[in-house]
């Protein structure tokens, strides 16, 4: 219908305005057969149990009735794979919250390549590494693509089956990084986490795959938005903090640690640390100083929360100030 094009010309205009901001790149075009996907208004869709109507097409059977009760906002039908999927948008009548966390204190998490995620409390998420376990299959579907004559049926089909084969492993990193944030954020009020630096981390030609198959950004996404809805918060510690190289228990910083030791001894102290765990409790301590100290002001010191930092004083109101 015409409200595809509509709607595919109004987000070109967000991603321009994006884009003037400073906030994204310029905004290409996507090539057809790749992440297809067209969005409608809520006047060419119409959502009964598990069926939904789409002008054009008429009614379409889903897997799953609607979760949420609302009025329908819009729709976006996206294609992945040899799956089509439904995003719809449901203005709901009231915000629903999740219940709120344990309450078991705060935690550090310290993300890895090794392992996913390491808690203060010792706790190891390995992570699923779906993108190692599934390359084997995956450099073999991509040379059966490579060997069909380009626009036969066979080479569609080999597609299909690489592309089937690329969902999986979305799904499978997807799945494990949802396991893992919900049940942090079930058990904590307040997360500590470093601010990294993923997309220069990607320049090391020997750790950027296994880098980017951890998906560090969507694991923080995912603990920001599910800490909010329990109530909890979630606290950014600078990227340049030492917290491999910063004693836990006496605050000592040692100069020469290399990314291969991952134990060391405190030449001050005399305490042996694991790297990770280590880590993860300077990042604890340091989520936990940023929320109870009052005399420094919100966001002072190495943790960053917000762009503009806040004054530490309370602001009074200027009652001479005049509105328009």
């Amino acid at each position: 219908t015409k409200c595809a094009a509509q709607e595919a010309i109004r987000q070109l205009g967000t991603a321009f305005k994006n884009f003037f901001a400073k906030r994204t790149g310029y905004p290409t075009f996507h090539r057809k057969g790749v992440n297809d996907r067209f969005t409608l208004s809520n006047d060419q869709i119409e959502v009964q149990d598990k069926h939904i109507r789409i002008a054009k097409l008429g009614w379409v059977r889903m897997r799953e009735c609607l979760r949420h009760q609302g009025r329908v906002v819009s729709a976006c039908i996206c294609r992945i794979a040899d799956h089509w999927y439904a995003s719809i948008t449901v203005d709901t009548l009231e915000e629903r919250l999740l219940p709120p966390s344990e309450n078991q204190g705060a935690v550090g998490v310290d993300l890895g390549v090794s392992n996913l995620a390491t808690l203060s409390t010792g706790e190891v998420f390995t992570g699923s590494k779906a993108l190692r376990c599934a390359q084997k299959q995956l450099r073999r579907l991509a040379k059966a693509v490579s060997r069909k004559e380009k626009g036969s049926h066979n080479r569609h089909k080999a597609k299909r089956k690489l592309a089937r084969q690329h969902a999986r492993v979305r799904n499978i990193r997807s799945n494990d990084l949802h396991q893992a944030s919900t049940s942090i954020t079930r058990r904590f009020h307040t997360i500590g986490i470093e601010d990294l630096n993923v997309k220069g981390m990607l320049g090391n030609h020997c750790l950027s795959r296994a880098i980017a198959d951890m998906g560090f950004g969507e694991f923080r996404r995912q603990l920001e938005y599910k800490a909010e809805r329990r109530g909890g918060q979630v606290v950014v510690v600078d990227r340049w903090y030492p917290s491999s190289k910063t004693c836990s228990c006496c605050g000592v910083k040692i100069e020469t640690l290399t990314l291969a030791q991952r134990h060391w001894t405190c030449d001050a102290c005399g305490a042996a640390h694991d790297r990770d765990v280590n880590a993860a409790i300077n990042l604890r301590n340091m989520a936990v100083s940023s929320t109870v100290s009052a005399c420094g002001g919100e966001g002072a010191g190495p943790v960053r929360e917000r762009r503009v930092k806040p004054a530490p004083v309370k602001q009074e109101f200027n009652s001479k100030a005049s509105f328009k």
